[in-house]
């Protein structure tokens, strides 16, 4: 595992996200093929550039886009 494979998936999950849809972390796995070693990276990645939300309903918890607008 290296910066560019972490990035490359980080990518492939953006993706997935785009839809705007709440995924659970089971779906996001099935939907992009990673394993939970590279996924958890790459979710860390979007988590830690704030580009990821996560929110927890009924006892589930979910991960979606997150909504960044910056005007200065």
């Amino acid at each position: 595992m290296d910066k560019l494979s972490i990035g490359n998936h980080a990518g492939l999950i953006w993706k997935v996200l785009c839809d705007n849809k709440k995924w659970s972390y089971q779906n996001l796995k099935a939907a992009t093929g990673l394993p939970d070693r590279d996924l958890n990276a790459a979710i860390g990645w979007l988590a830690r550039e704030d580009k990821i939300e996560f929110e927890e309903i009924c006892g589930c918890k979910y991960i979606s886009l997150g909504v960044n607008i910056y005007i200065g």
